[in-house]
């Protein structure tokens, strides 16, 4: 046995902020009730300002709006979670203890943070199929602790850290949370979306059963990039800058539906590619599919 004689103060702080962020995503999720019929809850409108009303504002029973914080500290741990790596590699401390941490978190944060906040944020597809949705959730946290483990065993010192075999964690949970985030503007009182309580509807019933193939696509073979290091690490050109920070200031003014649908479209893209290299150009990949 290796006694561990010393730990980097903070890379480890970043990754515990990803712990903490999960944890209480999970908290929040929580105080969501079991739904006692399938309709539609509704929310009055959150006023983001720096007064101390705004954390008022987050009733402890207000369904939506614990669904729709548990999501944003989704998001807030997945910039801990891209951090944490960053700063241990500029410091150059680096270490096995790091990597097993920055796993053991994810597990919470990535796997039963998000399959819990499925639950909660779709009451009319968890009273109609209280059994199915918790079978959902369950399969998703097994795919998303495995889908880390084999990360662990597979990565090495010498991966160039540019793509990924299966969708990351993060990338999966970021699904989930931005369903959430998207439920919250649908059911907020005078939302601007017409039909907006059929769409949620509709919605109910699709997410869940999407969430299951995300968790396939996790522990699937299929490639995905790795978008922090492709988008920002290096050198780019100035278009690649005007455009990152055009479809940034997009996220950020219209995040209730555009965060969602670029969560979705980056968890597709990576079967659509795989199929169109597979089928029309006929370019064999040196793995299985599983």
């Amino acid at each position: 046995m290796h006694r561990l004689r010393a730990v980097s103060v903070l890379p480890t702080l970043f990754t515990l902020g990803n712990l903490i962020c999960g944890f209480f995503a999970i908290v929040a999720a929580s105080r969501v009730e079991a739904p006692t019929s399938a309709d539609i809850p509704t929310t009055s409108a959150v006023h983001v300002t720096v007064s101390p009303n705004f954390f008022k504002d987050l009733k402890k029973e207000d369904p939506v709006h614990n669904c729709m914080l548990a999501g944003w500290l989704i998001f807030l741990a997945m910039i801990f979670d891209a951090l944490d790596g960053h700063v241990a590699r500029l410091a150059k401390t680096t270490s096995d203890f790091g990597a097993e941490l920055d796993s053991l978190c994810d597990v919470v944060t990535f796997g039963v943070a998000p399959a819990f906040l499925l639950v909660k944020m779709c009451p009319g597809f968890t009273f109609n199929h209280s059994q199915m949705i918790w079978i959902i959730a369950a399969a998703y946290a097994c795919c998303a602790a495995l889908r880390l483990a084999r990360f662990n065993v597979e990565t090495d010192d010498e991966d160039d850290h540019l793509n990924f075999s299966g969708l990351p964690s993060p990338a999966a949970a970021s699904v989930v949370a931005g369903f959430a985030i998207l439920f919250y503007t649908l059911r907020r009182e005078n939302n601007e979306f017409m039909y907006a309580a059929t769409i949620d509807g509709i919605l109910q019933q699709i997410v869940p059963y999407f969430t299951l193939i995300v968790a396939l696509l996790m522990v699937s073979r299929v490639p995905y990039p790795h978008l922090m290091n492709q988008l920002f690490r290096g050198q780019k050109s100035f278009a690649h800058v005007v455009g990152v920070l055009f479809a940034l200031a997009a996220v950020m003014v219209f995040r209730g539906v555009v965060l969602p649908i670029v969560c979705v479209s980056f968890a597709l893209s990576g079967p659509v590619r795989y199929l169109w290299q597979e089928v029309f150009q006929h370019k064999p990949h040196d793995e299985p599919l599983f």
